[in-house]
This record gives structure tokens, sequence and C-alpha cells, in this order.
């Protein structure tokens, strides 16, 4: 039987580790006693990402990307530790299918002739107006 290697995303789940700290935000009372913020740490060289994959998620991570290459997410917004979790992990999961996504070339804008002579002539005018700027000699 053939397994399939699992994928990238579910790869980086397994390897996420969580830890629960004190979060401020909703949750009167309870905030103070309860650890309901959620951390997430992905070391993303574990994920064996290829480099073009790599350099977008670095890019799409940017301040969330430690210097040894780990990836910390802290979700608080909520006031359980399921709901804070939930939100960390479909961060996560969001962050690593946006750096699979190549992002398409540019094609090159092509100008006719016609064109062409109508912005440099448009170019010319402004020009002129901005030449008339200036002090005014009585």
């Amino acid at each position: 039987m053939d397994e399939e290697p699992p994928s990238p995303v579910e790869r980086a789940l397994a390897l996420a580790e969580e830890s629960f700290i004190a979060s401020s935000g909703p949750g009167g009372q309870n905030v103070n006693k309860v650890a309901t913020a959620v951390q997430l740490r992905l070391d993303v060289f574990a994920l064996r990402l290829p480099p073009p994959v790599f350099a977008r998620l670095k890019t799409l991570a940017g301040s969330r990307m430690t210097a040894r290459g780990e990836i910390v997410l802290t979700a608080r917004t909520h006031r359980t530790q399921e709901a804070n979790r939930e939100e960390a992990r479909s961060r996560l999961v969001e962050l690593i299918e946006e750096a699979h996504k190549q992002p398409k070339k540019r094609a090159k804008s092509r100008v006719n002739r016609v064109g062409k002579v109508k912005r440099l002539k448009a170019k010319k005018s402004r020009g002129a107006v901005k030449a008339n700027r200036g002090k005014v000699d009585w």
C-alpha cells in the first residue's frame, strides 16, 4: 500500500508546539486566573520546504519569524483556550498555504505608437504648467 506523504500543512500542525500564557483582553476577572492565550511555535526548517516557498513564507511571516527560524503566533482574542488554539492553528495554516501559492508573473505592458505620442504630449503640457509656476516678475 502506497501512503502519500503528509501535506506541509499537516506536517506543520504535527510539529507545532503550543504553550498557554496569561492573556490580556476579554475575560473579566477570569483573565487574571486562567492562561487562555496560546503561543504557537513552529520550527520552519523542520518542514523541509523548497527554497522559493521558504523565501515566501519568511516574507509573509515578517516579524513573527525569529532569527532561529521559528514562527511564533500568539492568539488571545477569545475567552477560552480552545477558541484561541483554533485561531492560532488556522492562522498558521493560512500562512503556509499562502506561501505555497506561486505569484503570477507580471506581463510587460505594450503601448502602441499613438499611445506613446499621447503620453509624451501630456508630459510636455504638464511640464509647461510647472515651468510657468514660480515668481512673477512685475
